[in-house]
C-alpha cells in the first residue's frame, strides 16, 4: 500500500461521522498527467487526482483535499482568479483577432455601392503577407476621405520548437540503455548527461527577429531516483544531432527549476543563453549531475519562443 493510500484511510478514520471532510494541502508540483504531488498534514503525497473544478493548476497552490481512502483535491482557496483569467481570454481573443482577415465585408454588381464615404480605386493591388493575411490598395483617381493611419507592424506570434531527437551518454559515448535524457548516477556505474537537438529549428525561428523570451518545458520521468523535488542542472551544447562520441556540454550549469516525481515544469531561460541559441552559436539543451542525489530521468524539452 502506498503512502497516498495510507495516508487517505487515516484521513478518513479522523474525520469520524458527521466530522470535517475536507482538509487544506500546498501543491508542490503538478504531472504531466494533471495529477498533482502534495504537502498535506507532515506527509509527502504523490499523484493526487483532482476535481475538473480545479483548474490552472500550479506549484504553489494552497488547495482543499477531501478526505478518504482516496484523497482528492477539491478546489484551490485564495482570491477569485477572474481577473487573471479576463486578462488572459483578453490577450487570447487579440491573437485571434490579428490572425483573422480585417476586411470587414466584400460585395460587388453592376451598379455603384449605396452609401457616403466609397472611393472608386484607378488601380486595385492586393498581396498575401508572410502571416498569410490578404491586403488590399487603392490607387485613386481622386481622393476624397484621408486614408486610414498605416498598420503597425505586428509582432510575430510564439514558436514552439520540438526536439528532433534526445538520449543519453555515459562513459563517453551514448547510453543505450537510458530511454530518456538522464542526470547523475544511481548505481554506481557512471555519471549520465541527457540532451535535446533541435537541428537548425531555433535559429532559423528567430531569423529576422528580435527575441523577448525563450522558455523551455521539462517533464520528470517517474521510477529514476528519489521522489522528492530534485533540480534540474541544464547546460547548452553545440550539437544540431546526437553524437556518436562523447557529449560535450557548454555554458551551465544553470539550476532552472526544480520537479519532484511526475512533474511538468517550466523555466525562462538565461538571456546569454537566448541569443546563443537565436544565433546559432548554441543550438540544443542538456542536462549533467554528479552522484545519487539529483539522480532523474527528463523528458519533454519543448522551447516556446517569443518576440517584440
Amino acid at each position: 500500500m502506498g503512502i497516498r493510500d495510507e495516508l487517505g484511510k487515516d484521513l478518513a478514520a479522523q474525520a469520524g461521522p458527521g466530522g470535517l471532510q475536507t482538509v487544506s494541502a500546498t501543491v508542490i508540483d503538478v504531472t504531466a498527467d494533471g495529477l498533482v504531488n502534495l504537502t498535506m498534514r507532515g506527509a509527502t503525497v504523490y499523484g493526487v487526482a483532482c476535481a475538473d473544478s480545479y483548474r490552472n493548476r500550479r506549484a504553489g497552490d494552497t488547495v482543499a483535499v477531501r478526505r478518504g481512502a482516496i484523497p482528492v483535491v477539491l478546489w484551490r482557496l485564495g482570491a477569485d482568479p477572474g481577473d487573471t483569467d479576463e486578462d488572459t481570454i483578453k490577450a487570447l481573443a487579440q491573437e485571434i483577432a490579428l490572425d483573422a482577415q480585417v476586411v470587414r465585408a466584400a460585395r460587388w454588381g453592376t451598379t455603384e455601392p449605396a452609401g457616403a464615404g466609397w472611393q472608386g480605386p484607378m488601380t486595385l493591388y492586393m498581396r498575401t503577407t508572410s502571416d498569410g493575411q490578404v491586403e488590399l490598395y487603392g490607387q485613386l483617381t481622386v481622393q476624397t476621405e484621408p486614408p486610414p493611419p498605416p498598420t503597425p507592424p505586428r509582432t510575430p506570434s510564439p514558436v514552439t520548437v520540438s526536439a528532433t531527437s534526445s538520449g543519453s551518454w555515459r562513459g563517453g559515448r551514448p547510453d543505450d540503455y537510458a530511454s530518456n535524457p538522464m542526470q547523475g548516477d544511481w548505481t554506481g556505474s557512471g555519471n549520465r548527461r541527457g540532451a535535446w537537438f533541435y537541428g537548425s529549428q531555433i535559429a532559423d525561428a528567430c531569423a529576422g527577429k528580435t527575441v523577448a523570451s525563450m522558455k523551455v518545458q521539462f517533464t520528470r520521468a517517474r521510477g529514476s531516483g528519489s521522489n522528492s523535488k530534485r533540480p534540474l542542472h541544464v547546460y547548452l551544447h553545440g550539437y544540431t544531432a546526437p553524437p556518436s562520441g562523447q557529449l560535450a556540454l557548454g555554458a551551465g550549469p544553470e539550476e532552472l527549476l526544480q520537479l519532484s516525481v511526475g512533474a511538468t515544469g517550466t523555466a525562462t531561460l538565461p538571456a546569454s543563453w537566448r541569443a546563443a541559441l537565436a544565433s546559432g552559436s548554441a543550438r540544443g539543451l542538456a542536462i549533467y549531475a554528479s552522484g545519487r542525489s539529483d539522480y532523474m530521468a527528463v523528458t519533454d524539452g519543448r522551447i516556446t519562443i517569443t518576440f517584440s
